[in-house]
């Protein structure tokens, strides 16, 4: 085996040096001769090497990491973004309040809204659906039913803000079943603001609602066991989902819009679902 190195002079930071030629440099043997004769050029690439590598891995793993706090300052700024559009954009633009018709309501807690219409109005019945038997211990005397949607988790286990917990907080966001909250009230002199509407209207307001109860074999919506918020209110298994996309605000908007009712695309917010209706007569 003929062997010839390469001058010293030929060496240079370019990455050739004095290298063997041999007819066969895959060998083990011819590899580590190769090292005996420049250990200072082996153990030169070595180590640029391997801190080229972990210069890499750092760089690497910076980028992710501001890429990863961008993302999530990015999302509550868009989210409110879009919430702000939602709610200046409407739908149904050519509706106008007629002089006359069913006035209904829209209560808030400064984050929920609550629809509430008459038990009976337009031939439409709310007590054979809504069987007071399923209440604790109604006014038989009210006139009023108030509707509202939510997560299930969150609906059921925070019935006051002292009850929020990062549970609650995290299925509010992320989402779950949906459920339906119901309540006989005597008078909706709470509410916020009022909206007339025309017989068919009413109807299609009606119906939009039953239609997001789940139903038994009967026909009929399906309460849970819960003790409720008071005597007064119970609460119904419901079809869909709720999420931070679809809010207990969003579900209000979504079956005014069923209705005919001029209302904003995308409410999850109370202050833009409110805005566009008449103050509630004191």
């Amino acid at each position: 085996m003929r062997i010839t190195a390469v001058p010293r002079t030929a060496y240079r930071n370019d990455g050739r040096g004095d290298w063997i030629r041999t007819s066969d440099l895959h060998t083990p043997s011819v590899m580590r001769y190769q090292a005996a004769l420049r250990p200072d050029w082996v153990a030169h690439l070595g180590s640029r090497t391997n801190l080229g590598k972990v210069r890499r891995r750092k760089g690497k793993a910076g980028k992710w990491v501001g890429r990863l706090l961008t993302l999530l300052l990015a999302l509550p700024a868009l989210y409110l973004t879009a919430a702000l559009a939602g709610s200046l954009v409407p739908v149904n633009r050519g509706w106008t309040e007629p002089p006359q018709g069913t006035t209904v309501y829209l209560a808030d807690n400064g984050v929920h809204t609550d629809i509430i219409m008459p038990v009976d109005a337009q031939g439409l019945d709310w007590a054979p659906l809504l069987p007071r038997s399923d209440f604790a211990a109604p006014d038989p005397d009210a006139q009023w039913i108030a509707f509202g949607a939510g997560e299930r988790h969150v609906y059921l286990n925070t019935p006051t803000w002292w009850d929020l917990t990062p549970r609650t907080i995290w299925a509010a966001l992320t989402g779950g079943p949906q459920v339906i909250h119901a309540e006989y009230v005597t008078s909706p002199y709470y509410a916020a603001r009022q909206i007339r509407l025309r017989p068919e209207e009413y109807r299609r307001l009606w119906a939009a609602i039953r239609a997001g109860f789940a139903l038994d074999d009967r026909g009929r919506p399906v309460p849970i066991h819960h003790p409720g918020y008071g005597p007064a209110d119970a609460f119904y298994r419901a079809s869909g989902k709720a999420s931070m996309l679809h809010t207990c605000n969003s579900w209000a908007a979504e079956r005014l819009r069923l209705a005919g009712v001029k209302v904003s695309a995308w409410p999850p917010f109370v202050d833009g679902l409110l805005w566009r209706y008449r103050r509630a007569a004191a």
